[in-house]
């Protein structure tokens, strides 16, 4: 299927594009960034994001910025964006360059545009979580979904939990095609995490939320459940904008938040190391979870929502808790302020579960995967 491309010592080229605005926020960014971006990146390839041609700051080393508007999910204009993409693609890329595709997420406009810009080149897709969330809302979308299912040589998924939400949503998918690759995070992380400060004791619980504040990720469920607990102090990690429009319910619930702003990923992992609780009130599903094993890795506990994909990654290692019932969310905090032992106990557990997924285990399994299909 693939035409005749070189491949460095590494691996195929892999040609790869995430639609979203360079900057923008949430963990499948950071992945695709971590793999294919930086002086010497984990997966050789030309990856692209959405941009301005001349951005006021600089992107990464090895990313390149398409100038296409007009992102949506439905509808006559939905082709048109794709047919921008695809446009943008094939005047960047030179298709004897790319010997595999990595799509990123089975739906949305860079599944298509790849696709059709580069037809003849073996297709590796990968499943992160808000292309199965936006298929089963979107009609368009579920369209896509279904053909990139089709059309991909391999779908990777990061969790057995994400296989199984796919498999619902496009039922005529070829088992055989679907991989397991868990999603990993920086192995410097691993190696060398932030040092926890040594603070005094004190009666309060530090809780800490990172991340995007969009309904599925069930903030609002957390603020309703802490509002009636003593002894918490919460603290947000997240877009400005996103927050600001979370201040009413804060209001109203009566919650006192500290904004710790958009932090770079060095700040963010500084504040895993000072706090004493990770919260992930996830309502829906998440591919794997990325910044709860980040916090795993810095020492910090993850107290979470069983939802798919977490339940998979975090399992025991992390506190489960129902975010959706102040009184169950109140036991369980309670329990970790008060019980002896047990914070530092998940700090050495969930450290343990963080080392099994170095970012190097990711980017070598997708490479030998590229070398199989080309």
């Amino acid at each position: 299927m693939s035409p005749v491309s070189p491949r460095s010592a590494a691996g195929p080229l892999a040609a790869t594009l995430l639609d979203l605005p360079a900057g923008s926020p949430g963990g499948s960014v950071e992945l695709f960034l971590d793999l294919y971006t930086g002086d010497r990146p984990l997966i050789p390839a030309r990856a692209f994001m959405l941009g301005p041609s001349n951005p006021s700051r600089l992107p990464p080393a090895g990313l390149d910025l398409l100038p296409v508007a007009g992102k949506c999910l439905e509808g006559p204009a939905f082709g048109n964006y794709v047919t921008a993409l695809r446009r943008a693609l094939t005047a960047a890329i030179d298709p004897n360059q790319i010997g595999v595709l990595h799509l990123q997420h089975l739906a949305f406009g860079a599944t298509p545009a790849l696709i059709r810009a580069l037809p003849l080149h073996p297709r590796i897709a990968l499943v992160h979580g808000t292309d199965l969330i936006f298929a089963e809302t979107h009609r368009d979308q579920l369209r896509v979904l279904r053909e990139t299912a089709r059309a991909a040589d391999a779908i990777v998924v990061p969790t057995e939990a994400m296989a199984d939400r796919l498999l619902k949503l496009a039922p005529q998918t070829d088992r055989r095609k679907i991989t397991h690759i868990p999603w990993g995070i920086p192995d410097h992380l691993l190696t060398a995490p932030p040092p926890r400060p040594t603070h005094a004791s004190t009666s309060h619980l530090r809780l800490l939320y990172a991340g995007r504040l969009t309904a599925e990720k069930g903030v609002a469920a957390l603020i309703k459940g802490l509002a009636p607990v003593p002894g918490v102090e919460l603290s947000i990690a997240a877009p400005r904008a996103q927050f600001h429009a979370l201040a009413p319910l804060l209001k109203r619930a009566g919650v006192r938040a500290h904004y710790l702003g958009w932090l770079p990923r060095q700040q963010l992992w500084k504040a895993f190391a000072e706090h004493d609780v990770l919260v992930m009130p996830s309502t829906t599903l998440e591919a794997m979870g990325l910044v709860a094993l980040e916090a795993q890795a810095c020492g910090l506990p993850v107290l979470y929502q069983p939802v798919p994909g977490l339940s998979e990654a975090l399992a025991a290692t992390g506190v489960a808790t129902d975010f959706t019932n102040s009184a169950a969310l109140a036991r369980d905090l309670d329990r970790l302020r008060t019980s002896p032992g047990l914070l530092s106990a998940l700090r050495q557990a969930g450290y343990a579960n963080a080392t099994r997924y170095p970012l190097s285990t990711t980017a070598q399994a997708l490479i030998d995967l590229g070398h199989q299909l080309s």
